[in-house]
């Protein structure tokens, strides 16, 4: 069973990295796992920084990027209100995060997801019950357990 899950933009960024052909294929594959699941959840926030990072930093042409933009509304769309700013506003004072980071924790929180996929935060982190994963981080398979 997949966990509703939160993708931040970093892991979307590197849809179109070609520097970066192992993250890419890994986030390609997490990304297609959340969108047949229907588990994924974005905000606006991480789309408009996926775009801004995708044409800034990489050269994607607008066009396309925009084109990538809109195949993600497959994804639960969450838009920040005012209330949500406050809450990130909290959880910077709380926990040191960059506000925008904390925004997108709070959009997490708020959708109700158990994990938040980005490589920006400290792996494994709990945050009122959501756990941090970076999907681009080898982890052991855990040995086989008698049945």
């Amino acid at each position: 069973m997949t966990e509703r899950s939160f993708v931040d933009s970093n892991v979307l960024v590197y849809l179109d990295d070609r520097a970066a052909s192992t993250k890419r294929e890994q986030a390609e594959g997490l990304v297609r796992r959340l969108a047949e699941t229907r588990q994924g959840v974005l905000s606006t926030q991480v789309l408009a920084e996926y775009f801004a990072a995708a044409v800034g930093k990489l050269g994607v042409p607008a066009e396309h990027a925009r084109a990538k933009v809109a195949a993600l509304e497959v994804f639960e769309i969450g838009r920040p209100s005012f209330d949500d700013l406050l809450a990130a506003i909290d959880l910077h004072r709380l926990h040191g995060f960059h506000i925008w980071d904390a925004l997108i924790v709070r959009m997490a929180l708020v959708a109700r997801c158990s994990v938040l996929y980005s490589e920006d935060f400290q792996d494994d982190r709990r945050i009122d019950g959501l756990r941090i994963v970076n999907p681009f981080r080898f982890r052991p398979l855990e040995p086989d357990r008698p049945k």
